[in-house]
């Protein structure tokens, strides 16, 4: 699938590179945060020691920032993209809608869902864009 950035988007990740020397593979912009897909291997550069990268940019943006890491196949991009709560198993549906069932530690659903439904929001929207995967489900 194709991915359309706007500018906004565009100028964040210009600028997120600037700041890292890492390139982020897409870019959310959201009202309060900005949220970055971080090249796999790359995540701990993105962060830097003790979070300072990390909190630069968030100083430079004015919002929150939020990192995912991307990997090479659906099912590690889903359980990336809902860490750091602990994922059991992934399941990929190919029936009809592409659908990811993920099995979450139940002490972890909490997580993985996020305050307002926000994280996993945010999974479904990434997992729609790199993989074309329709809707993410905690089984």
């Amino acid at each position: 699938m194709k991915v359309t950035l706007s500018d906004e988007a565009r100028r964040y990740m210009g600028l997120f590179d600037e700041e890292t020397d890492v390139s982020p593979n897409d870019c959310l912009v959201e009202s309060d945060r900005v949220v970055f897909l971080i090249p796999a291997g790359e995540m701990a550069d993105a962060i830097g020691p003790d979070g300072r990268i990390v909190r630069r940019v968030e100083e430079k943006i004015g919002r929150t920032v939020d990192l995912v890491e991307d990997a090479e196949t659906p099912a590690a991009f889903v359980e990336n993209a809902l860490a750091p709560a602990v994922v059991r198993g992934v399941t990929i549906s190919e029936q009809g809608d592409r659908v990811a069932y993920v099995e979450v530690v139940d002490a972890d659903r909490g997580v993985a869902i996020g305050s307002n439904g926000q994280h996993i929001e945010t999974a479904r929207r990434l997992a729609r864009r790199q993989h074309d995967i329709d809707d993410i489900q905690l089984t």
